[in-house]
């Protein structure tokens, strides 16, 4: 009989995460871990009780791996590194992407927690000075559906031939500054 290949926790997620990458979280199974690994099932039920707790274990490392999308992005404004981020996320993990951000599931915040979060980054930015609440939260939500749409155009390769990588993330910016500035005008004429 040959020897047991003993395999960490860090190289069990590694390999789920790779299946995730491919077909989403749902491609996760121990067999299908088991078989990216060249083991049997046993290695992976000694560093994980369930499936489930390996599953939150590449969810931990998806999080991760997107905290440092954002880390990378160096824009002067939160909504752009956020935006950027999406579009780098949708064009390397498409699979995951869609999962995470185009289908419910209970691995990503709300939008009313995403929104209670960046609220108070959109009221300390100076151009946004004097904005109620509401004013913010309609933003937010304009501009979130906006980088929501253009990162799935990206993660399905649906995007016109012509536009690259650098056009992609220019009509994201322009298209935020926009949204800003229409708010802006009709704001001011309501005054």
């Amino acid at each position: 009989m040959p020897p047991i290949t003993k395999f960490n926790r860090d190289q069990i997620v590694e390999a789920a995460f790779t299946l995730a990458k491919e077909g989403g979280f749902s491609a996760i199974s121990t067999r299908a871990v088991a078989k990216r690994l060249g083991c049997s099932v046993a290695p992976i039920y000694q560093n994980f009780a369930t499936v489930d707790e390996l599953l939150a274990a590449v969810v931990e490392r998806v999080r991760s791996m997107s905290g440092e999308l954002l880390a990378a992005q160096t824009g002067p404004h939160p909504f752009e590194n956020m935006g950027k981020a999406s579009l780098a996320f949708a064009r390397d993990y498409p699979a995951l992407f869609r999962e995470m951000a185009l289908e419910p599931n209970p691995y990503v915040a709300t939008h009313e927690q995403i929104e209670s979060a960046m609220l108070p980054v959109m009221a300390g930015d100076p151009e946004l000075a004097g904005w109620t609440e509401d004013e913010l939260r309609r933003l937010f939500l304009k501009m979130r559906v906006f980088q929501l749409g253009l990162s799935a155009m990206v993660a399905n390769d649906n995007l016109p031939s012509w536009m690259d990588e650098t056009a992609v993330e220019q009509l994201l910016l322009e298209t935020g500054e926009e949204i800003a500035i229409a708010m802006k005008y009709r704001k001011d004429e309501q005054q």
